[in-house]
């Protein structure tokens, strides 16, 4: 007989979670940094989305996270190498360049790692394919994956179908995602929606917390 599949929504369990934050670096978060859009100005409705509701829900995230002992990483994009020269084919072509000295690729202060939080550089849309991400969550013991960041129909499109396909059950928290318009954010959900449990920051939270009273029983 076949055994009896998990559902994508499956209850976190303890030890097995992991709070993945993707690519919440200045340089894309603060207005006047991003080599690539100079003409987006402090209103521009991803800045506005970001400052106004994903970091503070990320914010929330990451203290019911940390309180609960749920294993928080980072992820960034990030060369070796200050020239670049480690960097994909598709980095260098786009271009995308953030040296391993600029500060303004590191994560703002209300999102950066504390203690031993492990933050990973990578050089391609996605994670699984440019770090030992995959590596590192086998070590931790990691079953869930639940995942914030940006771009949503980019980077967190990539890692939420990589994670999946490797037998992670990947969670995406729609509201603490973000992409340059609504349209592109909501489309994006929709296409990869199919590999993940898509839910919200509140819910995330109190599954968190849950496992922290969990733990403490």
């Amino acid at each position: 007989m076949m055994p009896t599949l998990p559902r994508r929504d499956e209850p976190f369990s303890p030890g097995q979670t992991a709070l993945l934050l993707v690519d919440m670096q200045r340089i894309w978060l603060e207005p006047g940094l991003d080599p690539g859009h100079p003409d987006w100005g402090a209103d521009h409705y991803f800045y506005r989305q970001t400052r106004e509701v994903v970091i503070p829900n990320q914010q929330r995230l990451l203290a019911a996270a940390r309180a609960s002992g749920v294993e928080v990483l980072h992820t960034i994009i990030q060369s070796l190498t200050e020239d670049g020269r480690d960097r994909s084919l598709d980095h260098k072509l786009t271009p995308i360049h953030i040296p391993p000295s600029l500060a303004e690729g590191l994560p703002p202060a209300e999102l950066a790692p504390v203690g031993d939080e492990i933050i990973l550089p990578k050089t391609s849309s996605g994670i699984f394919n440019s770090t030992n991400v995959d590596y590192l969550l086998r070590n931790l013991g990691i079953r869930h994956l639940v995942v914030a960041g940006v771009l949503t129909d980019q980077c967190v499109d990539m890692t939420v179908r990589d994670g999946a396909d490797r037998g992670y059950l990947v969670t995406c928290v729609a509201d603490a995602c973000a992409a340059p318009t609504q349209a592109r954010h909501d489309i994006a959900l929709k296409a990869f929606g199919g590999y993940c449990w898509v839910t919200d920051t509140a819910t995330v939270e109190a599954r968190f917390q849950a496992l922290g009273r969990v733990g403490g029983a």
